[in-house]
């Protein structure tokens, strides 16, 4: 049969994995046997019948073996070799399940088949009593609107039910009977339904008895623990009950209700019993007991009850972890002796002889009912406040009756609670003597009441360090008279100081519990009861889940069900076994039991158990790795062909079963056994198994120190200082958390076991991160538990535990030396994790010795093997420097100790041994210098400074400054020079410091390279780097906190710097002090507002353009210079609400308004134009008010004083000397609106009377004429000239440029600034928010090429150098364009509003060639080959290559061919940047300055526009032969008839009505010009021939042109251009054209109508 094994030629050892033995179950000595004709398939999975079984191979295929009766045909009897079940072929099976006769498998994704026999609907298929082959069910969810079908995960077959686990982790159920689950009692069930009373929850596994189910549901994270309700919500019994007796009180929780169903099939004797007592009492018990068969039976004075709550309680209020202690719930104790005895096996405390006398006084009785000595569980705790008021509330009861009934102080509460908390430490087997068979009943009972209340003790289950030490504090106290002298006062006392150790952070971490198996579990089971298989203490059915609460925190992982018994194997490798023990299955001696005990299995620990029909199987590990199968059941022994059937006493080895492989699964059905045997090639399957052993023996020593040894420590008292207490509790909760993820680990390496096993998916592999930062976390808490003294500290409040438990401490920590001492154990058994690093390591290192070197998987165990290899050096590391530093605070000065000793501060040098002493220091003063991993201490006689490492420089001197072995230590705010003995010394502290410094800076996280060796040689610190810093001296910055970037000692970059006063800096710094952009906030503490300033710093000190927003609410925008505003810039004062809104806009001088400024006082309605001084109006000046009234003239300290010129708004003037505002006062004259006017004196403010000595005169009708616009023509004489408006803006982009005054400079630095401000400008705004836009982003590229010229100034160059303007102007980062910017702004702040006044236009105008004048000067500067204003440049030829233009990069010959010669003007150069932004303004001035000729005008264009294109031509005079024949209409050609009206010459008045669109006195002339041509155009087409206009002729039409084009505004446009056309133009062609347009418009105002 073994022959066919040694094909070789496959991959590594592939045909030696998945071997099937088969033997038949029921005797010890068995042959397993090979199945045949597999072909050497490796069979991943298999499932057993009760006659039948299936396998599952590796690519998916079924295949059935033994009797298969539903098969048709005669392959039903082949029993002997395994049949394919060609149905499921090509569907991927992923895993298989058998009941007792059918099947089920399911795919790959998700579909579930079932076949075998039907007859209870087991299959899901309708009135079909069997389905002979594979047939897919369909399970739909019908809560979700599309019914969608539910992925299954895993299925579970009893004899005649089917339970299916699906992808959202809920239980799908069909068959017969009440183990389904569902709510119905119509069976069988054939559709699928949902176990809803599990639904919600995740539920892990499922397995199926043969009349009943079990699942593994995981716990519930603590915040979803309901609040308990007091009564039940089946049977609305009270939950927690009272019962006062006369000497003793009982509290009981333990309510348990089985829904109360009673099902047919399970006969109503198993609960009748009732205990024979006299009592009335009892009687009434009685009665009850029959309709609640849940209530548990007390029997006066005789039985104690002690039972304990799940601990749940006091782990609520973390917040994430569920409590899981188990309870051995209801003892009932029916003699005196094994009330003595239980607490003797309980505790080692010595308890005192009164104990006995009281525990019981009534003579034996014993009981006569089993299944009810037995746990009754009792729901989870209320709540920590509950359960101690009602002990203590049950302690006042008590106290008053019983106060005799103890000697005082025979047994305080202390001790009480500690036998209660203490864990019984010896094993399971000891506790168990009495009589071997079942025949004993009485013993047997005893024993088992023995056992059911010792169960909860041994496990001495370790979900967490604070659950048990909650237990302590929460156990119900019901032994009689415990309570007798001790007040409620002092129990809450006592339950308080308990809790002291109660807030560990949660023992599990979620990101473990997603990727690994969780631990914390629950058991739920549901079906038939009968044989106690529920393990609910009780033998009736249950319809619906119940959770089996003495397993609660057992860390129960897998379930096993068999025919009549169930089996649950913990995190810790012991099973526990409850239900039918009729053949011994249980592995223990007890008859049934129907609650969860202990097996006991010989091995080292179990990790897979099975069970079958009536026996078990459990696969544990050996010393050699190699598991051993231990049977559980039926012995068959064949002696003399006489057949004794007798039980096994406790599992028995299988011996048979060692010698053919490794183990990997083990499965037991009704008559079959299998198991599935990997032989060991090349030692990968041995390393495997040693590896998942190993852990699992370490979880169970790591959980042993946490239950034995640290949780008692964090319950003593004084443990020391809350510090302390704060470190150890830390550290037991990294433990827990440590000993948890090992937990999970191990029992994850056990299904890995069971599965592929490939290496790439080993959880250390995959999950490496956890278990490295598990190790390294804790490693962090231990070592700072040690620096800070914690082991010596705890020595003395520990001594007595310790030296109590000393013989477990040495068997734990494996150190049997004599006189260690017990302090020393403790350091050794908390250190002693680590030590596993080393053996994933080298586990590791063999499994990849199994691979090809070249293959990913060797390279991968490879590498984890050496990251696992450098934590544990790394870590040993880690507590040597703790060591050290431990060392060191025990010499250094207590005091200094104090302050200085952290945590997580560690020595690396120190310089007691005189090596290193500060230079230049005086002859008596101590230096002692200590370098911890985050700081330099510089100590003296009595004081100490910290020098931050984070921002501390050091490097060494150079030999030349004669400092032989001096280092220069550098921190913010001191420098010092230290001097070492020696060059040796000076090395090793250049680098102990460097390497500090630098660690300091990369943070712990990044301290171990993972895969890197461990001992990297590390390059210097950086210069510069980040940090926070708070000052202490610097006079500016005293108690400031700076966090950002630092060079060499000083803030450099990017940081934030706050103040103690609340002042904050965040933007640049340079060398120490705010330098280039940044926000500054100083707080206002009167107006409880901040001042907030952005902008531009140099030197510490605001510098540059900024916008400052005073707490007021004045905002000002401009320039600064030394924290003053100084240059130009714009102060808005108040919203316009508020009292005083005003506006100004100019030029500031240290702080002060200085220079030429415009100043808008909104709530005056006045406006002032002119010269500052110190913040007061002095010199000269323009005002208007909104009332039309306008000065202009001299202003001294605020006010109108000297000669100035008034005009009121009907014309009325007064030219002569003023006084104060508007008050004239001395000698002038009033000029009346008609011309009259009087000379002399005047006093008197204007508009309120006005006192005149003086002489009137009344001018002839012709001087009239001549003098009127003479005192308007002086307008502007006394105003500031245009030259020196806003000098300050010019001179600001003068020197942006580089220049320090106007044209003074170098005009290629000028061109690198530019290039520089673009640049740094775009860098600013890459990183602001508001992006630019793409255009935008286009012209700044456009604008990095500098026009380059050579050779003659040419027409080309020309217009590039215009085209570069344009852009230049188009973007304000630009400094030509930031210059446009402020000019429109100022020009429009003066103009508008109340600005917008008539007399201020030739101002405005001025001021605009003002403008053209200096910009050009800056043009020529940039582009010095550019001719000056007013030459030409001459025609050249164009040259047959195309030239390249700077910008477009498109080659461009020359556009159309100009005049004989182009003259350059600032008009014709910049008007087309400048004058479309200033246009609204400008043009509002000339319609208000037109405004009365303009009416008239319009009133003719109305009147005359009445009229039809002939009557109005012939009224003009336009001779007959220009008029059109024929007009054409939208492209038809239609006679002109009399009453044709706006056709003729459409297209003329068309060209001539977009004169109001064009900005520019050059575009608009280009619109005349078109005007004239379509006009001889249509002439031309009339007449059809050529001809020549003369003037006479011209006019007329022209004049026809303009009434019909109706242009509202014509007389400004006609002002506009004549005041900005390019001066060289009035002569040429179109200054004539315009003339015309101009006679036009002066003709219309003065045309008569006959």
């Amino acid at each position: 049969m073994d022959s066919q094994d040694s094909s070789s030629g496959e991959a590594e050892g592939a045909k030696e994995r998945g071997l099937v033995y088969v033997w038949k179950a029921g005797s010890c000595s068995v042959t397993p046997e090979r199945l045949p004709g597999l072909c050497g398939k490796t069979v991943l999975q298999a499932a057993l019948g009760i006659q039948h079984g299936l396998l599952l191979t590796e690519g998916g295929e079924v295949y059935s073996f033994g009797k298969l009766p539903w098969r048709s045909g005669p392959e039903e009897s082949c029993a002997g070799s395994p049949v394919l079940e060609n149905t499921l072929l090509g569907h991927r099976v992923i895993t298989v399940a058998a009941g007792s006769f059918h099947n089920g498998a399911v795919t790959e994704s998700g579909v579930v088949y079932m076949w075998g026999s039907n007859s209870a609907g087991q299959c899901a298929v309708a009135d079909q009593p069997c389905v002979p082959e594979p047939q897919p069910i369909s399970i739909s969810d019908s809560e979700t609107s599309p019914l969608l079908s539910v992925r299954i995960l895993q299925l579970a077959c009893g004899e005649e039910h089917t339970l299916a686990l699906s992808l959202s982790r809920e239980i799908w159920a069909w068959g017969s009977g009440c183990q389904l689950g569902l709510i119905t009692t119509t069976f069988p069930v054939t559709k699928p339904q949902k176990v809803e009373h599990l639904a919600g929850r995740v539920v892990l596994q499922i397995a199926c008895g043969a009349h009943h189910s079990l699942a593994l549901v995981q716990c519930l994270p603590a915040q979803e623990m309901k609040p308990i309700p007091e009564r039940c919500n089946h049977c609305s019994q009270l939950l927690i009950t009272m019962t006062d007796k006369e000497d003793h009180v009982i509290i009981s929780d333990s309510h348990c209700c089985p829904l109360g169903v009673a099902l047919s099939d399970n006969p109503p004797e198993s609960r009748g019993f009732c205990p024979s007592s006299d009592t009335p009492e009892d009687k009434s018990i009685t009665g009850s007991q029959i309709e609640d068969c849940q209530k548990p039976l007390v029997e006066e004075r005789t039985l104690v009850a002690l039972e304990s709550d799940r601990a749940s309680v006091l782990s609520s209020n973390n917040g994430q972890e569920d409590g899981g202690i188990s309870s051995p719930g209801n003892v009932l104790f029916p003699e005196r002796k094994e009330v003595k005895e239980y607490f003797i096996s309980l505790s080692d405390h010595s308890l005192d002889e009164n104990l006995e006398k009281n525990i019981c006084t009534e003579p034996e009785q014993p009981s006569q009912e089993e299944e009810f000595s037995a746990c009754i569980p009792g729901p989870p705790g209320g709540g920590t406040s509950a359960l101690n008021s009602l002990v203590a509330s049950c302690a006042s009861a008590v106290g008053v009756r019983v106060a005799a009934t103890y000697e005082a102080g025979a047994l305080s509460l202390k001790k009480v609670m500690n036998f209660y908390g203490t864990s019984s430490s010896e094993p399971a087997s000891q506790s168990a003597g009495g009589s071997p068979g079942p025949e004993a009943l009485k013993d047997s009972r005893e024993e088992q009441v023995r056992l059911e209340s010792m169960q909860g003790k041994k496990s001495s289950s370790l979900v967490d360090i604070r659950e048990e030490e909650s237990e302590g504090g929460s156990r119900r106290l019901s032994l009689p008279g415990l309570l007798s002298q001790v007040s409620p006062r002092l129990l809450r006392k006592v339950g308080r100081a308990k809790m002291r150790t109660i807030a560990l952070t949660p023992t599990y971490s979620g990101e473990a519990d997603a990727l690994l198996p969780s631990l914390r579990t629950e058991v739920w089971s549901w079906g038939k009861g009968k044989e106690g298989q529920l393990g609910h203490g009780d033998v009736l059915p249950r319809l619906q889940p119940l959770c089996v609460k003495s397993l609660d925190g057992k860390e129960v992982i897998h379930l096993s069900a068999g025919g009549h018994h169930s089996l649950a194997l913990t995190a810790k490798s012991q099973v526990y076994s409850w239900g039918s023990n009729s053949s011994g299955q249980l592995g223990h001696l007890n008859s049934p039991t129907t609650v969860p005990r202990l097996a006991k299995v010989c091995g080292d620990g179990v990790w897979s158990t099975a069970a079958g029909a009536d026996y078990s199987l459990f696969l544990a590990d050996e010393e050699d790795f190699q598991p051993g199968l231990y049977y559980s059941g039926q012995e068959t022994a064949r002696d003399n062909n006489l057949h004794e059937n007798s039980c096994t006493k406790s599992p028995v080895l299988l011996l048979s079963c060692s010698k053919i492989g490794y183990i990997s699964n083990v499965i037991a059905g009704g008559d079959n056994c299998l198991v599935l045997v990997d032989k060991n090639v090349m030692g990968y399957i041995a390393s495997l198994h040693e590896l998942a052993s190993t852990e699992r023996r370490f979880y169970f020593k790591l959980s042993e120190i946490k239950s034995q040894i640290l949780r008692p420590l964090l319950g003593l008292d004084n443990l020391g200082n809350a510090n302390t207490i704060q470190l150890l509790q830390e550290m037991a909760s990294r433990f827990s958390k440590l000993c948890y993820l090992i937990g999970q680990h191990g029992a994850s390496l056990s299904s890995f076991l069971h599965g592929v096993k490939e290496a790439r998916s080993l959880a250390i592999l995959k999950h490496s991160s956890l278990f490295l930062d598990s190790y390294s976390e804790y490693c962090t808490s231990v070592t700072n538990f040690l620096v800070m003294g914690g082991f010596t500290l705890l020595a003395k409040p520990a001594i007595d535990f310790l030296s109590k438990n000393q013989e477990l401490l040495q068997k734990l920590s494996e150190k049997n030396e004599e006189n260690l001492q017990l302090v020393e154990v403790l350091n050794a058994l908390v250190f002693m994790p680590f030590g596993r690093l080393h053996n994933y390591a080298r586990t590791l290192l063999k499994l990849a010795t199994c691979f090809e070197v070249a293959s990913p998987e060797y390279q991968k165990l490879q590498d984890s093997s050496s990251c696992y290899e450098n934590l544990a050096v790394h870590l040993s590391r880690k507590r040597k420097e703790a060591e050290y530093t431990l060392g060191f605070w025990k010499t250094f000065p207590g005091k200094m100790t104090d302050s200085l000793r952290k945590p997580e501060r560690r020595l690396i040098c120190e310089s007691s041994n005189r090596g290193l002493s500060l230079q230049h220091a005086g002859r008596f003063s101590v230096n002692w210098f200590i370098l911890f991993n985050d700081a330099l201490v510089h100590a003296q006689f009595s004081t100490h400074h910290i020098f931050p490492l984070s921002t501390l420089w050091v490097e060494a001197l150079s030999e030349e400054t004669g400092n032989v072995n001096g280092l220069k230590i550098t921190t913010p705010e001191e420098q010092f020079v230290l001097v070492s003995s020696t060059p040796q010394e000076k090395t090793k502290w250049l680098r102990a410091i460097s390497q500090a410094v630098d660690q300091a800076l990369r943070g712990t996280a990044d301290s171990i390279l993972y895969g890197a060796g461990g001992n990297v040689p590390r390059q210097e610190p950086p210069i510069s780097r980040s940090a926070k810093y708070t000052f202490y001296k610097d006079p500016r910055f005293k108690d400031a906190v700076y966090d950002g970037r630092w060079l060499s000692g000083k803030p450099h970059g990017r940081g934030t710097l706050k103040w103690a006063d609340g002042r904050m800096y965040s933007g640049t710094f340079r060398t120490g002090l705010e330098d280039g952009y940044g926000e500054y906030r100083v707080p206002n503490k009167a107006l409880n507002k901040d001042d907030h300033y952005v902008g531009y710093w140099k030197e510490g000190k605001m510098c540059g353009h900024g916008v400052y927003s005073y707490a007021t609410g004045e905002v000002y925008e401009g320039c600064f210079q030394d924290n003053m505003r100084h240059g130009h810039g714009l102060l808005r004062s108040g919203k316009l609400t508020s009292s005083s809104p005003s506006m100004f806009i100019g030029q500031w001088t240290m702080d002060k308004k200085c220079g030429y400024g415009v100043f808008d006082d909104i709530t005056r309605g006045e406006k002032y134009m002119g010269m500052w001084q110190d913040d007061l109006c002095q010199g000269n000046g323009v005002v208007v008010t909104q009332f039309g009234l306008y000065y202009e003239g001299a202003f001294s300290t605020n006010k109108m004083m000297g000669t100035g010129i008034l005009l009121s708004e009907d014309d009325t003037v007064y030219e002569g000397e003023f006084s104060d505002n508007w008050t004239l006062s001395g000698k002038g004259t009033l000029t009346l609106p008609n011309g009259d006017y009087i000379e002399g004196l005047f006093s008197g403010e204007w508009g309120s009377g006005i006192k005149i000595t003086g002489t009137y005169f009344k001018p002839s009708l012709y001087e009239n004429e001549k003098d009127k616009p003479k005192a308007l023509r002086k307008l502007g004489m006394l105003a500031v000239p245009p030259d020196e408006k806003w000098k300050a803006v010019f001179e600001e982009c003068w020197s942006q440029l580089g220049c320090d005054s106007p044209g003074q400079g170098d005009r290629w630095k000028a061109w690198d600034n530019i290039a520089v401000a673009l640049t740094t400008n775009r860098r600013q705004h890459r990183d602001s928010p508001e992006l630019l836009s793409r255009s935008h982003t286009q012209t700044l590229e456009s604008l990095e090429f500098i026009p380059q010229h050579i050779g003659a100034f040419t027409l080309e160059k020309y217009e590039n150098i215009k085209k570069y303007l344009i852009k230049a102007c188009d973007t304000p980062l630009h400094p030509l364009g930031k210059l446009l910017e402020t000019l429109v702004a100022v020009y429009r702040m003066t103009y508008v509003g109340v600005g917008a006044n008539r007399r201020l236009l030739q101002e405005a105008v001025r001021e605009i060639k003002s403008y053209l004048k200096r910009i050009f000067q800056l043009v020529r500067f940039l582009f010095p080959d550019l001719p000056e204003e007013g030459s030409t440049i001459p025609f050249v030829a164009p040259e047959t290559k195309g030239r390249r233009s700077f910008c477009s990069a498109k080659s461009d010959s020359r556009s159309e061919s100009p005049e004989p010669g182009y003259v350059v003007t600032s008009f014709g150069l910049l008007l087309p940047v400048l004058l479309p932004r200033l246009y609204p303004p400008l043009f509002m001035l000339y319609a208000l300055d037109n405004e009365r000729e303009e009416d008239i005008y319009w009133e003719c264009v109305l009147r005359l526009n009445k009229q039809t294109d002939l009557a109005l031509l012939s009224f003009l005079g336009v001779q007959v032969k220009f008029w059109p024949g024929t007009v054409s209409v939208l492209g038809e050609s239609r006679k002109v008839s009399s009453s044709t009206k706006d056709t003729c010459f459409a297209s003329a008045v068309e060209c001539l009505q977009q004169i109001s669109t064009t900005f520019t006195p050059a575009d608009k002339l280009k619109v005349i010009q078109q005007t004239f041509e379509e006009i001889s155009q249509n002439v031309l087409e009339t007449l059809q021939e050529d001809f020549l206009w003369s003037m006479d002729d011209l006019f007329p039409v022209f004049l026809y042109v303009v009434l019909r084009a109706r242009i509202r505004n014509l007389g400004s446009e006609v002002h506009l251009i004549e005041d900005l056309m390019d001066p060289y133009l009035q002569h040429g062609e179109q200054g004539i054209m315009f003339t015309t347009l101009k006679a036009c418009y002066y003709q219309i105002q003065h045309e008569k109508l006959t």
